[in-house]
């Protein structure tokens, strides 16, 4: 990770002395991708096992990056105990319905990378299918990998299924460096709050989540 900048130096051990100090067993933690280099899925079992052995219950869903994610049935069987994935469908944890897909660049947006039409609609339905699966009585929280949409441009990008489907809060990541930190939306816009959670954006801190303005207005 150190081509994206020297404050990636050493950037596990900053993660975990982090997450150690703030994090409870009892915790729930959001991770919107990007969890290991690795191609296959049995060469990311150390990057697996390093994210089991903190403390916490762990949500997972796919980064552009994730290559080693093979189908939902494989990632899960490998997945260590305290760790779950979330892919086309949601997971009820303490009274939330946690929803969420991978996202994708925005066509003609202003992000480098794939921009395909066709992906990007593709993964507009998948989030469709994930938020439809959720109980409708449950307070929805999104995490993607992708910008659910950008600063420099007026497309909604994924902002209008998350209005939609009724969701409070999105959490994503991707965007590394202060210049593409700047491009990521925050706070709140029709009614959905917006974090920006990719590791350097945070001082590769976990950030507590907005949980209980969520659930008052249920």
């Amino acid at each position: 990770m150190d081509v994206f900048g020297d404050q990636w130096k050493d950037h596990p051990a900053k993660i975990a002395a982090n997450w150690r100090r703030l994090v409870r067993e009892e915790d729930v933690v959001l991770l919107p991708g990007d969890f290991s280099w690795a191609m296959r899925l049995p060469e990311a079992e150390p990057d697996l096992r390093f994210l089991a052995e903190l403390p916490g219950r762990k949500i997972l869903i796919r980064g552009n990056h994730d290559y080693w994610w093979a189908s939902i049935a494989k990632v899960r069987a490998a997945l260590p105990a305290g760790v779950f994935a979330i892919q086309n469908d949601h997971l009820v944890v303490d009274g939330f319905a946690i929803c969420g897909s991978r996202g994708w660049n925005l066509p003609n947006g202003c992000l480098p990378g794939d921009d395909s039409p066709k992906h990007f609609a593709r993964e507009r339905n998948r989030l469709e299918i994930s938020l439809a699966s959720a109980p409708p009585d449950l307070p929805k929280i999104a995490m993607l990998h992708f910008p659910p949409t950008l600063t420099c441009t007026d497309d909604p990008g994924f902002t209008d299924i998350l209005e939609a489907h009724g969701v409070q809060l999105c959490v994503y990541g991707h965007l590394h460096g202060k210049q593409d930190h700047r491009l990521g939306i925050q706070g709140e816009r029709n009614g959905v709050q917006y974090l920006l959670c990719a590791a350097d954006a945070v001082n590769f801190a976990p950030v507590p989540l907005p949980v209980e303005s969520i659930a008052s207005t249920r």
